[in-house]
């Protein structure tokens, strides 16, 4: 059997071990600006949007749709903010990724509820869940660039 180490097949495959570096963020919030947070297994007490990485072939849309449908149950169209951020990976994150992979692009989505409801969480990634006040979920998310695009959409619907 020929040896396909340094094949383009072989590089493929070992870099599909890995995460992609590529990301999306859906926030879902309500009229009244109610905010759906998740809280990650681990880390422990991890507050967050939905997010997730894009698998090899992914839009962000359709990451951002999947994501939103594995991690709460929530089945509706998101809104492509058609906007994108880098940010550093996690000293504690970064063997989730390629060796040498030290930034991730997330890419920004939100879905607009007319209501609070109930959410149906994947055990395996998130514990809780809470519906807060806007202001509030800005205080209590974990992520600086999950307060980024909550404190834009406070001052697009504001």
């Amino acid at each position: 059997m020929p040896d396909n180490s340094n094949s383009t097949e072989g590089r493929t495959n070992v870099r599909s071990l890995f995460k992609r570096p590529i990301s999306v963020l859906v926030v879902v919030y309500t009229v009244d600006l109610d905010v759906l947070l998740i809280c990650r297994k681990t880390p422990e007490g991890f507050w967050q949007s939905v997010t997730g990485s894009l698998e090899a072939g992914e839009l962000p849309a359709d990451a951002a749709q999947r994501e939103l449908l594995e991690e709460t149950g929530i089945d509706v169209p998101v809104i492509d903010h058609q906007s994108s951020r880098t940010f550093p990976i996690k000293n504690e994150w970064r063997k989730r990724y390629a060796p040498g992979v030290v930034e991730n692009l997330e890419h920004e989505f939100s879905v607009q509820l007319p209501e609070r409801c109930d959410v149906v969480l994947d055990p395996n990634e998130h514990v809780e869940y809470c519906w807060l006040p806007i202001i509030e979920a800005i205080a209590k998310v974990s992520s600086h660039s999950n307060r980024a695009t909550l404190k834009n959409i406070l001052s697009a619907e504001a």
